[in-house]
């Protein structure tokens, strides 16, 4: 359900402030579930259905960006923005735009290689750029470090267990009979489309089940457990921006 300043609000009540058809389905599912979604003010609620949308515009860009799956040994950015550090971490150079070296993942996106955990990294900081704009996006993130679950502070993410699934939201695909040869393969970080839709890097924008049979292929010999989606929901600090 949504509270907004303490008081309990149906998504009849907002469709009349909220046109965007993809705001109006995430607030639509948000009143489904017991879970409280509680805001200080309209314009709170208004932001985050933004930024969940980026997210997913966001994934659905670097899907398309032709970047490439790689573990952190083989892992490979743009070296005009990006410095490469010896853990497969990609560091902003100093004289480098924080927001124009972020859309080059996009640009040229053949020119990157990297592993599913900072894809999603790398997904959130294109939605929190396209969110609250390149101004604010150059001045908050000036020496941006790419790199596994390794977040900027002025990008605060929270994890949580439940199964209060929402559009924009990370979730994650545990694989623990994973190939002990293959261990990049222990787990599948995704962006949550909605209608069993996820997008994650090397697998494509594909279902849950898919996304499981794919998994399973990349188990150890004589495997007793299948892959499964967690009940684990990683989502931004949506109210820290505002």
């Amino acid at each position: 359900m949504i509270r907004i300043s303490n008081q309990i609000v149906k998504p009849e009540d907002l469709i009349g402030q909220i046109s965007n058809v993809s705001h109006q389905t995430i607030l639509k599912q948000m009143a489904t579930y017991h879970q409280v979604y509680q805001y200080q003010t309209i314009h709170q609620l208004l932001f985050e259905l933004a930024f969940r949308s980026n997210t997913m515009k966001a994934a659905t860009e670097l899907n398309n960006s032709g970047v490439k799956f790689a573990t952190f040994r083989y892992a490979s950015p743009n070296k005009i923005y990006w410095e490469r550090l010896n853990n497969g971490g990609f560091l902003l150079k100093n004289d480098a735009s924080p927001s124009i070296a972020m859309l080059d993942i996009l640009k040229n996106g053949k020119l990157y290689a990297f592993e599913c955990s900072t894809a999603i990294a790398i997904v959130l900081y294109i939605a929190t750029l396209y969110s609250i704009g390149s101004t604010k996006f150059d001045y908050l993130f000036t020496r941006l470090y790419l790199m596994d679950w390794q977040f900027d502070d002025d990008l605060p993410v929270h994890q949580k267990y439940g199964n209060d699934y929402l559009p924009g939201d990370v979730l994650h695909f545990n694989n623990p009979d994973f190939d002990p040869k293959q261990p990049h393969w222990r787990a599948e970080n995704v962006v949550y489309f909605g209608n069993d839709k996820y997008y994650g890097h090397g697998v494509g924008i594909r279902s849950a089940s898919t996304i499981i049979n794919f998994l399973n292929k990349k188990r150890k010999p004589n495997p007793r457990i299948s892959a499964y989606l967690m009940n684990m929901i990683t989502r931004p600090e949506y109210k820290a921006f505002l």
